[in-house]
């Protein structure tokens, strides 16, 4: 029987996935049909989370694959719109100079205050 799985490549503690067409008897990791997308569960910033080549995963399905419960909720979060792993570098960057912004603005405002304290004291 053939499924439509994730095969694990990438390094150690960081994950990278093949989706694949595969006979079910060969290993996770193994021997396979065709190559149907990649998911990367650790994409940051502009980096692309999750493709398929959905003519492709089709195809397959209606040959008889069977895609694994994980494989069926990707497609499904595809199909709504994939949605980004992390904030955009250009947004996070901005978020960053905003709270910098805010930050010196209240420091500003502190030091004015005890300027203003201690003139009166004198």
């Amino acid at each position: 029987m053939v499924v439509i799985r994730l095969a694990r490549k990438g390094a150690k503690k960081n994950p990278f996935y093949h989706i694949v067409a595969a006979d079910s008897r060969y290993s996770r990791d193994g021997r396979y049909i065709e190559q149907l997308g990649y998911f990367n569960p650790t994409a940051r910033g502009s980096e692309t989370r999750l493709e398929f080549h959905q003519e492709r995963v089709d195809h397959w399905i209606k040959q008889g694959a069977q895609p694994t419960d994980r494989v069926k909720s990707l497609m499904k979060e595809l199909k709504k719109g994939a949605r980004p792993s992390a904030i955009p570098m250009a947004e996070y960057k901005q978020a960053q100079m905003e709270v910098s912004a805010k930050a010196a603005k209240s420091a500003a405002a502190a030091a004015a205050s005890n300027d203003d304290e201690v003139s009166d004291a004198a």
